[in-house]
């Protein structure tokens, strides 16, 4: 290169923008599953209502029934428990009340009666379960192809999109870690926070669970939706599944499932209930 020419190039360099350097997004997906950690222990300050909507489906997918059921959450010894307060909208009939009151009686009274003992296999069990849960989760950003498909505003605020593909030939080590070599989806995660606002995912291959020989036929669709709660947490507020399945492997049957929470409340150590959109004063201490 001509040096009359270079010098004028080495000024000039300097004060051009620097090209701002893609983001990982496999390390943006292990960071977001870290952010969850701290939903997963804060989760269980919360009640909150959530209802599931089921519509059964002919061949052609014109709806053949629609049932829907809701429910009261609420903790009872460190568990979510579900009483159920409607179907199909309509409150329970007398003889369902009761009942319903019945069995949150003996929940109760089980949670009472349980030993120490008791209580330390049960703690273990759950934690067991926890981890292996976990160490699902962790195994995503190693069992698929990662790929930054643009970003998007989810709720005013800026979100990554990140396609998932899974990748050939992946071997877990997570219990079941298979079923993630069945899907295929993409996510958007909150560039501030980090947490995952959206999945949509869909089954590439056949996905057989349970001990009644059920199983997902390819094509089946998933969506789940978070927010943000009482700016400390974020928790689901939506999800919709669109199957055909099949029963033993021999009746198919389709449907689509939604499920939808809400009116999320923190109960403290008070025992006070706080509405979800409640804010507390200025210069008070941090829930607990």
């Amino acid at each position: 290169m001509n040096s009359r020419l270079f010098y004028p190039l080495c000024l000039i360099m300097p004060l051009l923008p620097a090209q701002p350097v893609p983001p990982d997004p496999a390390a943006i997906i292990r960071r977001s599953l870290e952010r969850d950690r701290l939903n997963n222990a804060r989760a269980n300050d919360y009640t909150y209502t959530q209802r599931s909507e089921r519509h059964d489906l002919d061949a052609k997918g014109v709806i053949k029934r629609t049932e829907s059921d809701t429910f009261d959450v609420i903790m009872i010894g460190e568990r979510p428990y579900r009483r159920k307060i409607a179907h199909n909208d309509q409150p329970l009939s007398s003889k369902e009340a009761a009942k319903a009151q019945r069995d949150l009686d003996n929940e109760f009274r089980k949670r009472q009666e349980e030993n120490p003992d008791q209580r330390r296999k049960r703690l273990a069990e759950e934690e067991k379960q926890r981890e292996e849960s976990r160490a699902f989760l962790l195994e995503i950003p190693d069992a698929f192809d990662l790929k930054i498909a643009g970003e998007d505003s989810v709720d005013g605020h800026p979100a990554w999109i990140i396609d998932a593909q899974p990748r050939p030939g992946y071997k877990g080590k997570a219990r079941r870690w298979e079923l993630l070599t069945k899907f295929k989806g993409r996510i958007w995660v909150d560039q501030k926070e980090y947490q995952w606002v959206r999945v949509e995912a869909e089954t590439i291959a056949p996905v057989s669970f349970g001990w009644v020989l059920a199983r997902l036929d390819p094509g089946a669709k998933v969506t789940f939706r978070q927010a943000r709660v009482n700016s400390e947490i974020w928790l689901p507020v939506h999800a919709t599944t669109h199957a055909d399945a099949r029963l033993g492997l021999i009746k198919k049957f389709h449907a689509d499932v939604e499920v939808t929470w809400k009116d999320y409340k923190k109960f403290q150590t008070d025992s006070r209930i706080l509405p979800a959109e409640e804010t507390p004063p200025a210069g008070s201490p941090p829930p607990r």
